[in-house]
């Protein structure tokens, strides 16, 4: 592609102002987004794939005229390490299902968590994943679906399959898998790891290191201030609740001074476009600065 990919700003599903102006239907939230002038959208199928091919085409068609890119958060039960083979092999089935409608939104990028480690070794677990995740991608490209991405994310339960190592693992089963790394996430796993400028950029420094390519340019973004207890995430905040962390502003100043261009989800608790509005007046002031 000649054209430059562009950092992109957006939520995760709609905000409570969604409803508040009177927004009602999915067909309304390409308007709705550009109104808050973001640009990004993520869908969230995480209860399962229900969105019909033909209404989100019409979606497709409201996103594209105002430069507006869906993403699909796959379902939440995918598991691509658990002991057992059939939901190892059912999770493959629901990222085919959320390919088919990323396709249908005119997105490419699928976001899904991989799973837990549950009474196996994280390394047992990732092996299963590493496995789950070979077949996924052969399946998608014997499907039609080999222009799509596969976004494994970073998971904020210490019990979860889902360090930065782990996902930068996952990755590296084919060169279109492209890291999802929720800060939120890394911070409450880590119970309160990201504290500075620094913390960030050892994130970013590790992603380039280990990918070495586009992908750690272009990667995907989750962001939210979460609460966290000894065993990591307990619950989404909003920016206003500031005791709780990461701090947004430290990661702008980065994506700005490094010319990074990632997808950059807002999944604040109900002020998902306030907070990404936030997130890309700071990143702007950054650029300018």
């Amino acid at each position: 592609m000649s054209e430059a990919w562009n950092i992109r700003f957006g939520t995760a599903g709609t905000s409570d102002s969604f409803a508040a102006q009177g927004y009602k239907s999915s067909l309304d939230v390409p308007e709705y987004t550009a109104k808050m002038g973001l640009n990004a959208f993520e869908y969230q199928c995480g209860r399962g794939v229900r969105l019909g091919l033909d209404k989100a085409a019409r979606m497709a068609a409201l996103a594209a005229e105002r430069d507006i890119l869906f993403s699909v958060h796959a379902p939440y039960y995918i598991s691509m390490s658990s002991l057992e083979e059939d939901k190892r092999l059912n999770s493959i089935q629901y990222l085919l299902q959320s390919a088919a409608v990323c396709r249908a939104l005119g997105g490419r990028r699928i976001i899904f968590h991989s799973g837990s480690c549950g009474k196996q070794s994280r390394e047992a677990a990732l092996e299963k994943a590493l496995d789950t995740m070979r077949r996924a991608v052969a399946a998608l490209d014997e499907a039609g679906f080999e222009d799509m991405t596969l976004c494994p994310e970073t998971m904020g339960k210490v019990g979860q399959l889902g360090t930065l190592d782990e996902v930068l693992a996952l990755c590296g089963v084919d060169s279109r898998i492209t890291p999802c790394i929720d800060f939120g996430h890394l911070n409450a796993r880590t119970l309160g790891g990201i504290q500075t400028k620094a913390d960030y950029a050892a994130i970013l420094d590790r992603m380039a290191e280990v990918l070495g390519d586009d992908r750690a340019r272009q990667f995907h973004v989750h962001f939210s201030r979460i609460e966290y207890s000894a065993g990591g995430e307990k619950r989404h905040w909003t920016f206003a609740d500031t005791q709780f962390g990461p701090e947004p502003q430290p990661l702008m100043e980065l994506l700005a001074q490094r010319q990074l261009t990632p997808v950059v989800i807002c999944e604040s608790a109900g002020t998902q476009a306030e907070d990404a509005q936030t997130m890309q007046q700071m990143y702007r002031a950054a650029r300018n600065a």
